[in-house]
């Protein structure tokens, strides 16, 4: 008792301290300045229409050192501030005179009050007159002019054109990979010189190449190993495939001898100068390669041209293919032809894959897996907080908010004790307490110009709460100042669900908003599920827009 009654008789000689300082301050400045400043409001009209606009003049005048703050912001409430013109100053010796216009509206009929505003001059306040507005309805004459009730709220379907809209990239994306695909590797390309030429039967391919190599300047450039080896290797790639003899791998003396097996076992009907010629071809180009031999030019000629008529005589002297040989290379060919396509195939698909995997993970490690999650999936919030929002006025007096999506009217049973105490009530909601996002407005006026009972309405909610399967509700409280400068209470906490479906909980956030005056009420009521990132944008920018109207 001692230690409050110490901090008591403290906190009266601190406020006596600092009103003392005040007074000596005003005296101070009374005794110094030159003259008093003088402020005067004035207006052009007491009376005007719906949408019509005032003109607020505010007129100071003061000594030239003097520092002057005119009214900011939306101060004339329940008037709005449409446009404050830049101040005007006039200069008199030492006195300056400062006059600012302000022009201010009001959608709603009836009578109002703007209350006196506040200028600060060297941080002291001086306040302006009152003044009563009166805002008439815009007269309609009803006998030229057809009167219709109200239309009722309808349900609208959502609109589907963002859905519509990421359809159309997806789609148009993946046209651009699988065009460019199908141009890199399914289309079928025109064949190069060297892939028409290996297609070629054997025997056509060993012609066009000792044509070749006739056209050559080995022989001229005195390069006669690169001449005969290039020779032996075209009549032995020939007998390779043509004959089906092993002859790349083979030396000159075994090479010989297959071909006279052949010969003798009537695979191949060669005479048997043909052979000899082309044993003395082979021995010749051995000696020029390993020996450095080097035989006479014309002598080079001659074996190109007699490993020409070899070639002839060896494709001749082939027996015909049977109806199964053809056959069976028919299907060998087809056969190449489908590798060749599911190799194409296959790449096709691990380079999609590859960049599917690549633009998942850079995704992934520049946006979060989280948020490549809730975008590939979809996540209710998030595709509210990414819609398009709604800025609409709820009840009277209005509630003004931004939200995710228009709210709905409720209408709400009054027990009949509350109704006899209650003029009206009007409540919009968009979702459910218990589902995973909610916002709600009421705004009720009472028969009695009585002030509102902010703590029984926020128990009620409260209640309603508990009612709905919410527990262990942790409750806070501060103020709440909205963007026009109206103070509210702000309830807010957090509580658990209990799914019986999952046999699991969940915590949900809430916010209770609360304003009110003689004889009326407000309230904002939103929830949603805590860990929720979407969510938490999604109240952070309507409260940020929150405003109400405090006269009824």
């Amino acid at each position: 008792m001692k230690g409050t009654k110490f901090y008591l008789e403290e906190k009266t000689i601190s406020a006596k301290l600092l009103i003392a300082s005040s007074l000596f301050l005003m005296l101070f400045h009374c005794g110094f300045s030159q003259s008093s400043p003088k402020v005067k409001a004035e207006i052009d009209t007491l009376s005007i229409k719906i949408g019509e606009q005032i003109k607020y003049k505010i007129t100071v005048e003061v000594d030239s050192t003097d520092v002057v703050h005119f009214p900011e912001g939306q101060t004339f409430s329940p008037l709005e501030t449409v446009e404050a013109l830049l101040t005007d100053t006039t200069k008199n010796k030492n006195r300056l005179t400062l006059q600012r216009i302000y022009a201010l509206t009001q959608f709603d009929s009836g009578a109002y009050t703007i209350p006196p505003q506040r200028i600060a001059i060297n941080e002291q306040p001086f306040f302006t007159d009152s003044f009563n507005i009166k805002v008439a309805d815009v007269v309609v004459d009803t006998t030229k002019q057809k009167m219709y009730d109200i239309k009722p709220l309808i349900q609208v379907e959502k609109s589907n054109a963002e859905l519509f809209k990421m359809i159309l990239w997806i789609v148009l994306a993946l046209l651009i990979v699988g065009g460019l695909v199908y141009w890199f590797f399914l289309r079928k390309k025109p064949l190069t010189e060297e892939e028409k030429e290996a297609l070629l039967p054997p025997y056509d391919r060993a012609l066009l190449e000792l044509k070749r190599l006739e056209n050559s300047r080995y022989l001229i450039q005195d390069e006669y190993k690169k001449y005969y080896s290039e020779l032996i290797d075209i009549v032995r790639y020939y007998l390779e495939e043509d004959v089906q003899v092993s002859a790349l791998e083979s030396t000159t003396e075994q090479l010989i001898t297959k071909l006279e097996l052949l010969k003798d076992s009537g695979e191949l009907n060669l005479d048997g100068e043909t052979i000899q010629q082309f044993q003395k071809i082979l021995q010749t180009a051995d000696l020029v390669k390993f020996a450095r031999s080097k035989p006479p030019t014309s002598t080079a000629e001659q074996h190109r041209k007699l490993v020409e008529e070899i070639v002839v005589k060896t494709h001749d002297a082939l027996p015909e293919p049977t109806a199964e040989e053809l056959l069976l290379n028919e299907e060998y060919l087809e056969e190449l032809a489908r590798k060749k396509q599911r190799k194409r195939i296959y790449w096709a698909a691990a380079i999609f894959a590859g960049v599917l995997i690549l633009g998942t993970g850079f995704s992934l490690a520049y946006f979060g897996i989280k948020e490549v999650r809730d975008t590939v999936f979809g996540y209710p919030t998030k595709e509210l907080l990414e819609g398009e929002w709604v800025s609409s006025s709820y009840g009277f007096p209005p509630i003004v908010l931004e939200t995710p999506d228009v709210l709905i009217r409720q209408e709400i049973e009054l027990p009949p004790e509350t109704e006899e105490l209650v003029k009206e009530l009007q409540t919009f909601a968009y979702g459910s307490y218990v589902g995973i996002f909610s916002v709600a407005t009421s705004s009720v006026t009472y028969r009695e110009q009585n002030d509102p009972n902010f703590e029984g309405a926020i128990a009620s909610v409260l209640g309603n709460f508990e009612s709905l399967g919410l527990r262990n509700i942790i409750t806070k409280q501060e103020e709440f100042t909205t963007k026009s400068g109206v103070q509210g209470l702000k309830t807010f906490g957090t509580g658990s669900f209990k799914n019986t479906a999952a046999n699991s909980a969940k915590k949900a956030k809430y916010n209770i908003l609360s304003f009110g005056g003689k004889g009326f009420m407000q309230q904002i009521i939103i929830t949603w599920e805590d860990g929720d990132e979407y969510a938490e944008q999604i109240v952070t920018r309507i409260l940020n827009t929150l405003d109400v109207k405090t006269q009824t």
